[in-house]
């Protein structure tokens, strides 16, 4: 914990350059562009309730490498973007034309889900979720929960197959990206099983390029995924208690208890022990789900001009 804490304060908040192309700015990336290919560069930065909430150290690399891991060992299932890491907060990728929306996969009812549920909200997503599941509980199934892909800044809203295919994208796209979807949540869940995980729920992006539909930006990382404890679920459920996850579910929590994140104008800034455990348990899902230690950069030279070193080694 005490190497987490000395790089409180040598995080990567962002990255500029006029050399790499067009520059787009995501909630945790920063996007260079050109000709057919995109450069992601993957900061520090910690995003929920579609705002930025601060930087964590090690997070841009855990990030990336878990993406890399994840694109690698699925690259047989559904294609990806991925043409080449030149650094470990680095991706070079496919540029391709995204799909307006996200696809959300979920097992259990839980986070935003459960607040819409828990509030009467029902049908948003053009099916009716069953009356009575307890918070946490698991489907029958994996169910398929899209929403809008909004700009930075904005939120992202719930919203029904019926209404993606009738204008967003074209049904046969749609329904090939909730089959690609679908098969990598099984993967995705049949190897966190094996590696005492749950994998709770993830969002995927997809986009097309040279006319193939093929998975983008990030599969199964604590950003974009929900991941618990296996063994203590059955037991903490029986106990009303929260499962044991180690994602960025807890740092969403504390917020909420803090404040109204989705409409208070400032929010606060999240405590230093908290950083320091959510650094910590990002590297500890880096280890559980790779099966190898997390790699500590040298800690001597800053991440900027790391990464500015080794992307002349490609550019």
């Amino acid at each position: 914990m005490n190497y987490i804490s000395e790089q409180l304060n040598h995080t990567l908040d962002k990255f500029e350059s006029k050399n790499l192309g067009k520059h787009y700015k995501g909630k945790v990336r920063e996007n260079f562009s050109k000709d057919d290919k995109i450069l992601m560069i993957t900061s520090d930065r910690v995003s929920a309730f579609d705002c930025v909430l601060g930087t964590i150290p090690f997070k841009g690399q855990i990030l990336s490498e878990i993406a890399n891991f994840w694109f690698n060992k699925t690259k047989n299932i559904v294609p990806n973007h991925i043409i080449d890491t030149p650094d470990p907060q680095v991706l070079v990728a496919k540029k391709a034309e995204t799909l307006p929306v996200e696809v959300i996969v979920r097992q259990y009812i839980t986070g935003s889900l459960w607040r819409e549920y828990s509030s009467g909200i029902n049908g948003q997503y053009g099916f009716m979720i069953p009356s009575g599941l307890k918070k946490n509980q698991k489907f029958d199934k994996p169910i398929l929960t899209p929403s809008t892909k909004a700009e930075y800044g904005l939120h992202d809203e719930p919203i029904s197959r019926k209404a993606i295919v009738n204008g967003l994208v074209e049904e046969s796209i749609y329904e090939k990206a909730e089959e690609y979807a679908m098969a990598l949540f099984k993967a995705g869940q049949e190897w966190a099983a094996k590696q005492g995980l749950i994998l709770v729920d993830t969002k995927y992006e997809f986009g097309i390029f040279d006319g193939e539909l093929i998975v983008i930006d990030e599969i199964h990382t604590p950003d974009s995924s929900r991941y618990w404890i296996a063994d203590s679920y059955e037991e903490r459920m029986e106990k009303l208690l929260e499962p044991q996850n180690i994602d960025k579910e807890f740092l969403r929590l504390w917020f909420v208890d803090n404040c109204d994140p989705y409409n208070d104008k400032m929010l606060p800034e999240a405590p230093e022990d908290l950083v320091l455990e959510l650094s910590s348990r990002y590297i500890y899902l880096y280890e559980t789900i790779t099966g190898a230690l997390f790699p500590f950069p040298n800690s001597k030279k800053s991440i900027y001009n790391r990464i500015n070193d080794n992307l002349k080694e490609v550019l």
